[in-house]
């Protein structure tokens, strides 16, 4: 079920194209991956969801509704730039930002007690901002983030700055959030947590989309016949056997079992791979190399600014 959507957006500042004839959907209760290289649009796009600036042309839409700004409060946003003030207390920052998302104050403290303690944090609610690290600052603008328990939550580059530790902390709590009902907008250059994360993803270069789908079909859509092979026997036979059939891309000998990762081309297919390496070679695994997205990303990208 489509809970946002974003629909022939047009963006133009002075003369730079920020986004041209955008297209997205997001689905209720999902982790949508908008993704692209410095520049493309994304933050822009991030920007009009939040009603922060807005389109030239094109509407975007929440549960079905034309967005406006009475929706802001549906919405929880955690910026790539932080910005807590820094000699204020962190427990009367959160308060007070919680506040502006229309919480009471009781409910204010309540929760955000809940969000620290789970943090481990609860020890600096009296401390101020300029005396954390930047990890423990950006616990704590996520936990403002997500407070109010809105319906809405976009994340930009969510895990910077993190030790492993707590990034894997974090994208527990961004997998709960989604499973307690929330819908959420994932942007990042990190594809390990993309791959992690995310059900769909956008693409977005030079202004345009240029991929959208679930994760799993776009690595899928950008395979390349490339398949790893663990065998005993000899190399050299191997390869001859190959020989003007299947390129050999990269080899590894081992006491134990050889490996070889090959590229299908002029047509071959994979029983014509396993059928010429039968004669020479006693064959252990048989696996297709499927890309990566941080694989996808580079090849949809380059693909892109050849056009």
């Amino acid at each position: 079920m489509e809970f946002f959507s974003a629909r022939n957006v047009n963006k133009v500042f002075a003369d730079t194209k920020a986004l041209t004839d955008v297209n997205i959907s997001v689905n209720k209760q999902s982790i949508f991956g908008l993704l692209g290289p410095n520049g493309a649009g994304k933050t822009t796009l991030i920007r009009i969801i939040n009603q922060i600036t807005a389109p030239d042309s094109g509407e975007v839409f929440l549960e079905g509704r034309k967005m406006s700004r009475a929706d802001i409060g549906q919405i929880g946003y955690l910026p790539e730039e932080r910005g807590l003030y820094k000699k204020m207390k962190i427990g009367d920052q959160a308060i007070y930002l919680a506040q502006l998302k229309g919480m009471s104050r009781h409910d204010a403290i309540k929760n955000l007690k809940v969000w620290f303690e789970k943090f481990e944090i609860m020890t600096w609610w009296n401390k101020n901002i300029e005396e954390l690290s930047k990890g423990m600052q950006q616990k704590v603008q996520f936990i403002t983030t997500v407070v109010h328990k809105p319906k809405l939550l976009i994340f930009d580059e969510p895990f910077s700055g993190f030790d492993p530790i707590n990034a894997n902390l974090l994208k527990q709590e961004i997998l709960n959030l989604r499973d307690e009902g929330a819908t959420i907008i994932f942007s990042t250059h990190n594809m390990g947590s993309v791959e992690e994360l995310c059900d769909h993803i956008a693409l977005i270069n030079k202004s345009h989309k240029i991929v959208e789908g679930q994760v799993d079909e776009i690595r899928a859509r950008y395979k390349s016949n490339v398949f790893e092979v663990k065998y005993r026997g000899d190399f050299d036979k191997v390869s001859r056997a190959l020989s003007g059939q299947i390129k050999v891309l990269d080899h590894i000998e081992d006491k134990r079992a050889n490996q070889i990762t090959v590229e299908h081309y002029n047509g071959k297919s994979n029983n014509d791979l396993i059928q010429a390496l039968i004669p020479v070679a006693e064959i252990l695994s048989f696996e297709e190399k499927i890309p990566s997205m941080n694989d996808v990303f580079i090849k949809a990208v380059q693909e892109s600014n050849r056009k």
